[in-house]
């Protein structure tokens, strides 16, 4: 008898450092039953063999930034049922976003002793940009449940159940003093989606928006209260300009900061 078809999984990588990635590996416990349930068809952060698609599930980590990326994204795309981003630059571009709003050519002269050997795209976009997205999985790095959900979810043909409720009501969960109104540090976590356990709060630290913007942010009101806390228009703009930068809501408030902070 032909033993039942193992569903196909792909895993792959853009410009990113890999964390998103290593959450798979990082599994553990669980590894070996996601292993066991589906056939890992390509996955070199783990292993050099591959197997060409189709593949019933392609995760995509990392952003955009070359024309080769761009095409390469189409590829995998045609071959895949599924297709989940996974990462902050996947979903949002990433820090490398950063170089959307400078001088890249500057930076290519400056950084590299032949740049005419480096070939780039002046900005660092997210997969969604380019191609259908079938679910964007959030993080700096993602979390591994997370991931152990939306995996098991897509498998199993049914929605994924990931919140995206603001990292406020995890520190609620944990008994966490707010940091933004007992102690005026500044914090992205009313915007921010949970994902992280609110670690940073945790410590005494504001949130740094590691999640990208929650279901309903309200990032025009953020701003007025950082403002209110002494944050000066391009350190607002900078703070929301970081591992999601191009998250929409979060770039709509970064834009509208530093147009002000150079409005005369």
């Amino acid at each position: 008898m032909t033993p039942p078809h193992k569903p196909r999984l792909g895993v792959f990588k853009f410009a990113s450092c890999d964390g998103c990635q290593l959450t798979l590996l990082d599994c553990e416990d669980e590894l070996l039953a996601v292993a066991g349930a589906v056939e890992i068809a390509e996955f070199h952060e783990a292993t050099s063999a591959g197997v060409d698609g189709p593949y019933d599930v392609a995760l995509v980590e990392g952003s955009v930034t070359t024309a080769d990326d761009a095409r390469r994204i189409r590829e995998i795309r045609a071959q895949t049922r599924t297709l989940v981003t996974i990462g902050a630059c996947a979903t949002a571009g990433g820090i490398q976003a950063l170089r959307n709003f400078a001088d890249v050519e500057e930076f290519r002269r400056v950084v590299y002793a032949r740049p005419e050997f480096i070939q780039t795209l002046g900005t660092s976009t997210p997969i969604r940009d380019h191609v259908p997205v079938d679910f964007e999985l959030r993080g700096c790095p993602i979390d591994k449940h997370q991931l152990l959900e939306v995996i098991s979810a897509f498998l199993g043909r049914r929605s994924p159940n990931v919140p995206t409720e603001s990292v406020c009501i995890e520190c609620k969960r944990r008994g966490n003093v707010c940091v933004l109104v007992a102690h005026g540090t500044p914090c992205l976590g009313p915007v921010t989606q949970t994902g992280c356990g609110a670690i940073c709060p945790a410590f005494h630290r504001g949130c740094y928006g590691c999640f990208g913007p929650q279901d309903t942010p309200n990032a025009a009101s953020l701003v007025g209260k950082l403002e209110e806390l002494g944050m000066a228009r391009p350190a607002v703009a900078r703070v929301f300009r970081t591992f999601n930068a191009l998250a929409p809501p979060f770039r709509e408030a970064a834009d509208a900061a530093a147009k002000e902070a150079v409005a005369p």
